[in-house]
C-alpha cells in the first residue's frame, strides 16, 4: 500500500492479550491465574451448557458456576440477571464462552461491575476484539463504547469452531467480513486498519469454500478464525457506519437473527457506499476476488448457502417503513450521507435479496 505524500492519521492500539492455537485453552486456568483472579463464572447460552461445562471442569476449584441464559442483543433483564448472579457467587472474573451473545452479555456485566473478562470465541462473530456493547431495552438496542467491556484476554482455540453447524459459520464469517469492510471507509481509519481489513477479508474468502466442503477441517477452521480475529480487531479501532447501524436497528427492534441480519444486509450497504468509498471497494473486491464489493459480498454468501434476503429472516415488508425511520435516528457516521428514499429503497433491496447492480 502506497501512501500519499499528505497522508495523515492517528494510530493507537486497544490493549488485551490473544492466545491463538490449536488446544489453547488449556492454558486458561493460568489465564485466570494471571489475572489475579479465584472465582470465575462460566457465561454461556442455553445450547452451549456442554462446552461451558467442559470449561468450567478446566478451570478446576476456580470456578465459580455457570450461567447459562445469555441469548441474542443482550435483553436488559438478563443482564442484570446475570450481574447478581456473578455479584451473589463472588465472582471477580467473567469467561465468556461462545458467540456474539455470550460475549455481548460479559460486557453488561463488566460496564456495571467492572467484572474483568476472559473470552473464548467459538463463533467468528469478532464482539471480543471490540469496546463495542450493545444492550436491548423497551425494543430499542443501544450501542456504545466503554474499555471497561474489552476482554483482558482471548483464547482462540479452533478445535472449539468443529461443532459450528456450516450454516452457522458461513453467516458468522460474513458478519465478520462486514466489520473490516467498514473499516476500509471509516472516518477514523488508517493505513494499519486498511491492512488487517483486508487481509481479513481475504483469509475467510479462502477458508469458506474448504470450511464448506468439510466442516472438519482445521486448517480452514484455524484461516477463518484467524480472519475473524483480524476483522474483528479492526471493528474496535474505528467507527462504525451505515451496515452496523441497519443492522442494531434490525436486530434490536425487530428481533432479527444478528450474523444471517449482517449477511443480508451488507451487499446493500456496500452498494449504497460505493459512489462514496471506491478505494475502499477496490481493496474488498480484490481481497474477495470479485469484480465489485457488493456483489462479492453477495456471491460469497449466496454461493455457500447463507440467507441473502430480510424476508428469509422473517422480516415483514410492513415494517420496512418503520425500519428506515429508526435507521436515520442517531446516524452513525457514514462517507454517503443518509438519504431517506435511498435508505428505503436499500431496505426494500435486502428484503427481497436483489443482487446489487453496482
Amino acid at each position: 500500500m502506497k501512501l500519499s505524500t499528505d497522508s495523515s492519521f492517528v494510530f493507537y492500539s486497544l490493549p488485551g492479550r490473544v492466545v491463538f492455537g490449536e488446544g489453547c485453552l488449556a492454558t486458561l486456568a493460568a489465564e485466570v491465574e494471571a489475572l489475579g483472579a479465584q472465582r470465575a463464572l462460566v457465561l454461556c447460552t442455553p445450547e452451549q451448557r456442554d462446552v461451558a461445562e467442559r470449561v468450567s471442569r478446566q478451570l478446576g476449584e476456580r470456578s465459580a458456576g455457570i450461567f447459562d441464559q445469555a441469548v441474542m442483543h443482550v435483553p436488559i433483564e438478563t443482564a442484570r440477571a446475570a450481574r447478581a448472579r456473578a455479584a451473589e457467587l463472588g465472582a471477580d472474573v467473567a469467561v465468556a464462552v461462545g458467540g456474539g451473545s455470550t460475549i455481548g452479555l460479559g460486557k453488561a456485566i463488566a460496564l456495571d461491575s467492572g467484572l474483568p473478562i476472559i473470552a473464548i470465541p467459538t463463533t467468528y462473530a469478532g464482539s471480543e476484539m471490540t469496546t463495542i456493547f450493545g444492550i436491548t431495552e423497551g425494543g430499542v438496542k443501544k450501542t456504545g463504547r466503554d474499555p471497561r467491556v474489552l476482554p483482558r484476554t482471548v483464547l482462540y482455540d479452533p478445535t472449539l469452531t468443529l461443532t459450528l453447524p456450516v450454516s452457522l459459520s458461513v453467516t458468522s464469517c460474513m458478519n465478520a467480513v462486514a466489520h473490516a469492510a467498514e473499516g476500509l471507509y471509516a472516518p477514523d481509519g488508517n493505513p494499519i486498519m486498511s491492512l488487517m481489513a483486508e487481509a481479513g477479508v481475504a483469509a475467510i474468502a479462502q477458508a469458506l469454500p474448504r470450511l464448506c466442503r468439510n466442516a472438519q477441517d482445521m486448517a480452514a477452521r484455524t484461516e477463518a478464525l484467524y480472519g475473524a480475529w483480524l476483522c474483528g480487531k479492526v471493528l474496535g479501532h474505528v467507527a462504525m457506519s451505515l451496515h452496523h447501524k441497519l443492522c442494531h436497528t434490525l436486530g434490536g427492534s425487530f428481533n432479527l437473527p444478528h450474523a444471517e441480519t449482517h449477511t443480508v444486509v451488507l451487499p446493500q450497504a456496500l452498494a449504497y457506499n460505493t459512489p462514496a468509498a471506491p478505494e475502499a471497494m477496490a481493496r474488498l473486491a480484490r481481497a474477495m476476488g470479485s469484480a465489485t464489493a457488493a456483489q462479492g459480498a453477495f456471491d460469497l454468501a449466496q454461493r455457500h448457502g447463507a440467507p441473502v434476503s430480510l424476508r428469509e429472516l422473517g422480516m415483514k415488508v410492513a415494517d420496512l417503513d418503520r425500519a428506515c425511520e429508526l435507521a436515520l435516528q442517531n446516524q452513525y457516521n457514514n462517507p454517503r450521507p443518509l438519504e431517506q428514499t435511498a435508505i428505503r429503497q436499500l431496505l426494500q433491496d435486502a428484503f427481497e435479496g436483489r443482487r446489487p447492480s453496482v
